[in-house]
């Protein structure tokens, strides 16, 4: 029977943000609740990076900071290619739909990879978890400072469209919202570290809500300001077209780059996933410190659909390395053990030019029998 091909499922996050973007399309909120909706939102923030900075394990860092190579391609792939494939991708949308729509797709190319969904899906494909760790912790944590200056360079004073805030309110936002409770938050952990860590299912909810209260923030403004007179199908369907695009180059010129450098498969897996995926966790927020509120919703918009497709192919990438990982170890395991059989030894004895005597066969078929039962043992697969 042919084997079945599994698609990935939808991830259940998204259909959350889609909730909120239809929300607050059919009731946006307005004057004082849109301002109760930002401060709660800006909270959430100054929560999330804190807790951000309490669940940077140095001891993990450490563990996985000997592989400098992978890290430095890793980041290379983050904050060189992404960058370069961004500015390609918003000067040719920029062309065919709204500026700002294209600026987010330079936007999303200057983030951050993703922590949490990376080192899952090295996980499961068989790749160095520890490696992963430490690649994408340091891509975050290098990006709370990295981002920032790259958008007001590229963005900002770089010709994008917009603008966006001006650059004194851009550090003082970063400053306040992002890196003062990230850093203290960090130097917490030999106080609230153990309790963050042992709490990582209720504090979850923290990543997301804050998310979640951005979007509709950003969403309300932005249709106050008529985003869906300036967004149409055709709009939504370059994005797509753009996003799969780069995605599609840099899982290419990665796995170009993993070969020249001889990565070990294991390594190899690290620098697919870490280096090709952008963090949404990480992008709302910071378009919130960085854009005008009118401009964070229509911003953001790339950067939510580039985060489901990159779910979407790298979920189907992982358990494709997955499945060569175990055709690999059952090959590796069955070279190990003896002939199954006596035709098997016979044909084996005959591929290295041994011949086994009529009347010694039973006896060697009996030998070969109980040391394929002790290599199972030693294999795990039997028990003694």
């Amino acid at each position: 029977m042919a084997a079945r091909i599994k698609l990935p499922t939808v991830d259940p996050f998204l259909m959350w943000l889609v909730g909120c973007v239809v929300a607050a399309s059919v009731l946006p909120a307005r004057g004082s609740v849109l301002t109760g909706f930002d401060f709660a939102a800006n909270a959430a923030i100054v929560l999330l990076f804190f807790l951000h900075g309490a669940k940077l394990s140095r001891e993990a860092v450490l563990a996985g900071v000997g592989h400098w190579r992978l890290h430095l391609m890793t980041l290379g792939f983050t904050y060189v290619l992404f960058p370069v494939l961004g500015l390609v991708a918003q000067a040719v949308t920029g062309r065919l739909i709204d500026p700002t729509l294209a600026m987010g797709l330079l936007f999303l190319a200057l983030l951050p990879s993703t922590v949490q969904s990376s080192i899952a899906m090295t996980a499961m494909a068989g790749g160095n978890v520890a490696a992963a760790v430490c690649s994408a912790s340091l891509s975050n944590l290098i990006g709370v400072v990295l981002t920032p200056l790259l958008v007001t360079v590229f963005i900002h004073t770089g010709g994008g469209a917009g603008g966006g805030m001006d650059g004194l309110a851009s550090a003082e936002k970063i400053a306040t919202q992002l890196l003062l409770p990230f850093v203290v938050g960090h130097l917490l952990r030999p106080v609230i570290g153990k309790w963050v860590d042992t709490h990582k299912k209720l504090l979850q909810p923290v990543d997301r809500s804050s998310v979640l209260l951005v979007v509709y923030s950003a969403f309300s403004a932005a249709v106050v300001n008529g985003v869906w007179l300036r967004v149409g199908p055709f709009d939504l369907a370059v994005l797509l077209a753009a996003s799969a695009a780069m995605l599609a180059v840099v899982i290419a010129i990665n796995g170009v780059a993993a070969r020249a450098a001889g990565l070990a498969r294991e390594d190899a897996i690290v620098l697919l996933f870490c280096g090709s995926k952008k963090s949404l966790v990480s992008g709302v927020p910071m378009a919130g410190a960085l854009f005008a509120p009118a401009q964070v919703g229509i911003v953001i918009l790339p950067l939510m659909i580039f985060h489901q497709l990159q779910l979407f192919v790298c979920a189907w990438l992982a358990g494709r390395w997955r499945r060569e990982g175990e055709a690999l170890a059952a090959a590796a395991a069955a070279a190990t053990l003896p002939p199954q059989d006596e035709a098997a030894m016979l044909t084996r004895a005959g591929e290295i030019g041994l011949p086994v005597p009529e009347e010694c066969r039973p006896g060697v078929s009996a030998n070969l029998a109980l040391l394929t039962r002790h290599a199972r043992i030693a294999l795990g697969e039997e028990s003694a």
